[in-house]
Order: structure tokens, then sequence, then C-alpha cells
């Protein structure tokens, strides 16, 4: 008999975690402690001119541990990017890897580390629990405050020839270390930061309503909106807060923790299909779907969208599921127009043409799975028109 109480056997996977001012400079040390002696430095031309992974590879070299750098990276990471960087793996003779950066470089890391244990190519890894030899020992630094690529067991690669984004889920993709450091995402352009920020905005809410959330789930979901609602306003408008900057990193790691468990929903499953076909930001892409996502769930899960508007301090929030949707879909709309990202599908690149395939690619998504409502293709067509 399947038990489907609330508390149900669950499990929580969640790597070993450093968080604080300083964290990074610990990346030598761990190093050393997992017997490493030359590491694949894994990041990317902003996160190098803004000189963190210099700062990595001084701390590793401070420790007896070479170093060699990979930043050729794009901000949706490319499988002939991970391809590559096996090739510099190999080259240098690395026996670990450390990825400093947003989500692109971490989840290059990732696919790097698969295909350098498992000799398969990454896109063979597509799909859940399909990895079957554990990866190198992978220490994750994030620098913005959104992804949670440093503690989850996804891993997002592009499919260059198919233009479409591949999800790799896997207890293999979960980083050995992840040392967050607020301080870095003080670098974070604004743009960077709003776009993160609702990022980690959407893997919360996505958790929160996902059919496999538990109780363990919805602690750390619940915990990172009422963060994000606190705070994301206040960093945009004050950039060197440094207690806001870590608020907003604790949010990013606790939806992180929450989703990476609990999966997520429509809102990436959509948005997955437009980075691979049009390059689209992933952050910015789910900012602008999950206001009429988040209205059409409430149909089926309005209990949970009451928390939600609880938790983000939404005040005078109706009863009844309609008005609730609605009352949710203008205040997240106002949530995103204030933290400055105004555009639409329409403005950022797709085409109406293009809704069709994208609409056929986001019904096959493995985030569609554990989406609270079971949207048709015809319904997932229109609200990638409502975003339009």
């Amino acid at each position: 008999m399947v038990d489907d109480s609330l508390y149900a056997l669950r499990k929580l996977i969640v790597p070993e975690v450093v968080f604080g001012a300083g964290a990074l400079r610990l990346v030598g040390q761990y190093a050393v402690n997992f017997n490493l002696t030359h590491c694949l430095v894994v990041t990317d031309a902003g996160v190098a001119s803004a000189g963190w992974s210099g700062s990595v590879v001084d701390a590793l070299q401070a420790h007896g541990v070479s170093s060699t750098v990979f930043s050729d990276i794009s901000a949706n990471p490319r499988d002939t990017e991970v391809r590559q960087g096996v090739a510099v793996y190999r080259a240098a003779g690395c026996d670990g890897i450390v990825a400093v950066g947003g989500g692109s470089p971490m989840d290059c890391a990732k696919g790097i580390g698969l295909m350098v244990s498992g000799g398969r190519d990454v896109l063979e890894y597509e799909g859940v629990d399909k990895v079957e030899v554990p990866a190198p020992p992978l220490i994750c630094i994030p620098t913005t405050a959104g992804t949670s690529a440093d503690v989850s067991q996804f891993a997002i690669i592009n499919d260059a020839r198919r233009r479409l984004k591949i999800a790799i889920v896997s207890k293999s993709a979960v980083p050995d270390l992840a040392l967050v450091d607020p301080s870095t995402t003080l670098s974070m352009p604004p743009r960077l930061t709003a776009s993160t920020g609702l990022d980690a905005l959407c893997h919360a809410v996505e958790a929160y309503c996902s059919t496999v959330s538990s109780p363990m789930t919805d602690l750390f979901a619940l915990r990172a909106m009422r963060l994000i609602g606190a705070n994301l306003q206040n960093v945009l408008d004050n950039p060197q807060d440094m207690a806001a900057r870590e608020n907003m990193m604790l949010a990013s790691m606790y939806a992180g923790f929450a989703f990476s468990n609990a999966i997520l929903g429509a809102v990436h499953a959509m948005a997955h299909g437009l980075g691979g076909l049009l390059d689209m930001p992933h952050g910015e892409c789910n900012a602008i779907l999950m206001p009429h996502v988040v209205r059409a769930n409430c149909q089926v899960v309005p209990a949970r969208c009451a928390d939600i508007a609880h938790e983000l301090g939404f005040a005078g929030a109706p009863s009844g599921a309609d008005a609730l949707g609605d009352f949710l879909h203008d205040r997240l709309l106002d949530m995103r127009r204030r933290a400055g990202v105004t555009a639409t599908l329409g403005t950022m690149g797709m085409k109406r043409e293009d809704i069709p395939s994208l609409a056929r690619n986001a019904m096959h998504d493995a985030c569609m799975l554990t989406n609270p409502r079971r949207f048709t293709l015809q319904e997932v067509e229109a609200l990638y028109l409502e975003a339009f």
C-alpha cells in the first residue's frame, strides 16, 4: 500500500555547505581535504573580469594545489562547451573541479565531471537518474544569488543541434561542497541582481506548489519567499547593503534545497525551451512567465497560493481561486516591474510562430511532471501568448 500521507517516506539531498563572508578563501583547504592536486577552475569571462576566479586560483595555489582555468562558457552553456571543457580537463591532468560563477559555469562544470567519469556524452545523461558513475570532486562557489546550482541535483545544458535545453537530474550532479560567500554578489550589476533574485523566487514558488513537495522542502521554500519579499527590492535600491545581500544569498540557497528535492513546474518547463531556441536569459524568462503560470495553477492549489501571498507580504489577498489568482498575477507583475524586468517574451525575441514548438517541448520537459495542474498543449500555448 502506498503511503500518501503528509509524512510519507522522503529523502533530502543537499551538499556540504559553508555559508558566510570569506567562504571563498577556504577553497584551497577543502581541495587538500579532497586530496586534489590539480583543479579545473570553470568560470566565465564576466566572473574572471570581476576577479573572483583569480581569487580562487590564488587560494588553491596557497595550499599547493595547481589549477587550469576554463572560461569559454556561454550564458546558456552548450554541450559543445562541455566537451571542450572535458578536453581541457584531460589535457591538464586534472583530478577535480572548482566552479566559480553563476548557473552557467556551475552547470557546465557538472556536465564536464559527468563526462570525465562516465565516459558517455553529456547529452546521454538527459533525464532523471541516468548517471551510473560518480563524478570527480566538485566544489561550487556561486557569485549570484538565484540559480542555486551550487546546492542542487540539476544540470541544465543547451543541446546546440536541437536548440533545446536538457535537464540532467541526478545525485551525482550535487556538488561535494558549496562555498557560499555573499560578498561575491557585490559585483553583480542591477539587471543580474534582479533576474537572479526573481529566479530564486520562482524556484521557491514552484517547489512549494510541486506535486512532490514535502514538509522538509516546504520549510525551505517558505523561508526563501519571505527573505526575497523582504530583501530583493532593498538590494536593488541599495546595492552595497551587505545584510540584504546575505539574505538574498541565503534565500537562493534555501530555494535550492527546496527545488532540488521537490523539483519545479511549468515555468521552468516553458523557460527551458526559450533558453534553448532563442538563447534568452534564464532568470528573465522565468520572471516573465511566472505571474501567468501562478495564476493558472491557483485554480488547483489556492491554499498554497494564499501562503505565497502571505510570505511575500502581499496584503489584502482575496479568497476564492479566481480572485486570488488574479491578485497574485498582478502583484508578481508589479514586483517584477519594480525590479526592472519590464520586457515581454515578444520584446526579447520570441515570435508567435515559435509557440507551437516551444509548447511541445515544454510538455515533454521533466519539470512539467511535477506541476500541480495538468496543462494541455493548448493551455501551454495560451500561457506563452499571455506572456508575449
